[in-house]
């Protein structure tokens, strides 16, 4: 089976809802997809440039499948992000200190060289060069998959546009597809996968939805990372040669199950 490569962030993260509840904790969505994808029973490395801040993760991440073999350890703080929710748990602030994350492309450009026959997802969000890693990979053939996230997505959106007809799956939430109806025929995409919160997740192959499967009604303890957990579920049970009905049913489950989870502190 191909090991699935995650392009991404490993990052230092601090949520803050207006209730007050707030955790610092190991995340990024590399490391979420990564982990959601060992789960599923499929090898998962996150490609990503960490700094000597994170010399080992949390001993709860470490399980069979994870492969840490693509991080790379420089010297400097990693990046961090403060991650701010409204009432309905909905992102509508972040900030951001890259850190050493701004060696990612270079990183992620030298392993899809040294690696031609993984199987890809990238993480399209800064500080990564999007365009220069999406051109890379649909030039050499590569299988890959993209995600956004919506603090960037009007501008990566429509960067990234020339290359998703050639993605395998997009995964996006409904306002990030909305930003897609705007820059693409979504006709010429294979596969998207919408989520929307609490509301059913929707599945589209070549602009008609054709599977769509509401999460269970659960009172969440904390939303960071329940995306990525989707995406790498959804991706392993593909690898796995699950139908989609299967695969997307898995990924709305893990990721309710994993909003009732505790954090992963540093």
């Amino acid at each position: 089976m191909q090991r699935l490569s995650v392009i991404g962030n490993l990052s230092r993260d601090r949520t803050h809802y207006p209730n007050g509840y707030g955790a610092e904790q190991v995340g990024g969505a590399a490391l979420y997809i990564s982990l959601a994808a060992a789960r599923g029973g499929v090898q998962a490395a996150p490609v990503s440039v960490i700094g000597l801040d994170l010399p080992d993760l949390p001993a709860d991440l470490h399980q069979p499948g994870l492969d840490l073999s693509a991080l790379l350890t420089v010297t400097g703080a990693s990046a961090a992000f403060q991650l701010d929710y409204d009432a309905d748990d909905q992102l509508i602030g972040m900030t951001a200190a890259y850190g050493v994350a701004e060696h990612l492309t270079e990183h992620a450009l030298d392993h899809i060289t040294r690696h031609p026959c993984d199987r890809y997802h990238v993480c399209c969000r800064r500080p990564l060069d999007v365009p220069l890693v999406l051109r890379s990979l649909a030039s050499s053939g590569a299988t890959f998959s993209v995600d956004f996230i919506v603090s960037s997505a009007e501008r990566i959106v429509a960067e990234a546009a020339p290359w998703l007809p050639y993605a395998e799956v997009v995964f996006t939430n409904e306002a990030e597809y909305r930003l897609l109806e705007q820059v693409i025929d979504v006709s010429a995409l294979r596969t998207v996968v919408i989520t929307d919160g609490p509301r059913p997740a929707r599945l589209l192959c070549h602009g008609q939805q054709v599977l769509t499967f509401a999460p269970p009604t659960v009172t969440p303890a904390e939303v960071t990372g329940a995306g990525d957990t989707l995406t790498g579920t959804f991706l392993a049970h593909r690898l796995n040669g699950h139908d989609d009905s299967s695969a997307l049913r898995a990924a709305v489950s893990a990721a309710s199950t994993h909003i009732l989870a505790p954090s992963h502190r540093p």
